[in-house]
């Protein structure tokens, strides 16, 4: 992303903007990693030593400041993410998409936060939620289709998963940050055809799932 990203349709920034600009993104990132999307953007601005007037000259709103912090993230998860659907074998396609997805948000709660929730007045987030959500289920049922990938699981269970392994990344940071991994291969372990067994409660619908996404970003 090129410094006068942001700014598309004027003239380009002057050298002191674009440093204001690196600075505010470099502290947003950390910002957000640490404390997730709710993070004080205040503190951004301190942390970046300019002023709150100055951040919002440059991101009049936080989802501007969240979409340029994420954006390598963003990146960096799209081209996993096509490496995965690319992959032959259906479950090794899966299980490399699903890992791909949390080794990206692990070490980043923001991350985390950005995945789990719905960001309804921002038309860019709504797309890569959809194409996430559309790659989920392409994956899964491609793992459905072998046989390899239990047929009642659908994507809203694999938003689920993100929703219960976020909390064991904060909780293991620190102390153990490779322990979500374990979580996640035991759960995909209960997600293969051989270990099915009827579940007592029907699968959220994709608009449950949706409402619940923007219910937690409704509730900070």
């Amino acid at each position: 992303m090129s410094a006068g990203d942001g700014e598309r349709g004027q003239r380009p920034l002057r050298r002191d903007a674009r440093e204001h600009r690196a600075r505010l993104v470099a502290a947003a990132q950390r910002e957000f990693a640490a404390r997730g999307v709710d993070a004080s953007l205040e503190r951004v601005a301190r942390e970046a030593k300019v002023s709150t007037g100055t951040l919002y000259r440059h991101f009049p709103t936080r989802l501007d400041l969240l979409m340029a912090a994420f954006r390598p993230r963003i990146e960096e998860f799209g081209a996993q993410a096509a490496q995965a659907l690319s992959t032959a074998d259906p479950w090794k396609a899966f299980v490399s998409y699903l890992e791909n997805l949390f080794a990206t948000q692990a070490g980043d709660r923001g991350f985390n936060d950005f995945l789990s929730r719905r960001f309804t007045d921002s038309a860019e987030t709504e797309r890569i939620h959809d194409q996430m959500c559309d790659q989920i289920a392409e994956v899964l049922e491609r793992a459905q289709n072998a046989g390899a990938a239990r047929a009642d699981i659908t994507r809203a269970d694999i938003v689920n998963l993100i929703w219960s392994v976020g909390p064991v990344m904060d909780a293991t940071r620190d102390t153990a940050p490779q322990a979500w991994r374990r979580y996640l291969h035991l759960m995909l372990d209960a997600y293969r055809a051989e270990r099915s067994h009827r579940l007592a409660e029907p699968p959220m619908t994709d608009q449950q799932l949706y409402d619940a996404m923007v219910a937690l970003n409704d509730r900070t």
